[in-house]
């Protein structure tokens, strides 16, 4: 028998808020390189941005039905990430499914298939990844699981698990892992700072680098 379920444990709203204040880029350098969704997963406008708790769903190819599902029970905020088979043929969310979505307060899609419609989600303003951009429609016939864990783009997003998107794409952050995470973000970012006002100050790559030893040790000679 197939189950829907909620999210069995939410992340704090106080945590999804520290964690947004960061890239993708940043935060997937601060917890070790983890976390990067495959760079073919894209937002269909580079304005777009995402963060919430991941609302999981697994679809059949060519099939949207479970989505639609999801999109029923997702509360607000909830980010939800589709798990479709990397099936780039076919477009299973569009803009009447946007504007149900922003209908309930749900925070963004990420779908490892393809969605249509791109002019008229541009204009919604919601929220969309996905890995490709089809026309061709999807049928209502399988059903799957709602919230268990699903693999999307190369990385294992457990339900609630934080997902944070730009136009530069994805990371996910791990819900035990959120405050870590945005404390490492910030010392980078801080650390970043500090190298930009080194720049203004005039010092050059090498010096705020310390590359010099490195170069040095690797053989390289100057000449010019």
């Amino acid at each position: 028998m197939i189950h829907i379920k909620d999210i069995t444990e939410r992340p704090a709203k106080a945590d999804i808020e520290a964690i947004s204040k960061f890239s993708p880029a940043t935060i997937h350098e601060a917890q070790g390189r983890r976390g990067a969704l495959s760079s073919r997963l894209k937002p269909v406008d580079y304005r777009m941005k995402l963060c919430g708790p991941a609302f999981t769903v697994k679809c059949a190819p060519r099939d949207n039905i479970m989505l639609q599902l999801a999109i029923n029970y997702a509360k607000p905020g909830d980010i939800i990430v589709v798990s479709a088979g990397e099936y780039e043929e076919a477009g299973s969310f569009g803009d009447v499914l946007a504007n149900a979505c922003l209908a309930k307060g749900i925070g963004g899609l990420v779908t490892d298939t393809g969605v249509r419609d791109t002019l008229q989600l541009r204009e919604l303003g919601f929220p969309v990844f996905s890995l490709s951009v089809c026309i061709k429609g999807t049928v209502k016939e399988t059903i799957a699981a709602v919230n268990d864990p699903v693999i999307v783009g190369g990385e294992t997003i457990n339900p609630g698990d934080i997902i944070v998107g730009d136009a530069d794409g994805l990371v996910v952050v791990r819900r035990q892992e959120v405050r870590e995470a945005a404390r490492l973000s910030q010392a980078r970012e801080d650390a970043e700072a500090g190298y930009i006002a080194a720049y203004k100050a005039g010092k050059s790559v090498i010096e705020v680098s310390n590359l010099e030893p490195v170069l040095k040790a690797k053989g390289l000679v100057v000449d010019i």
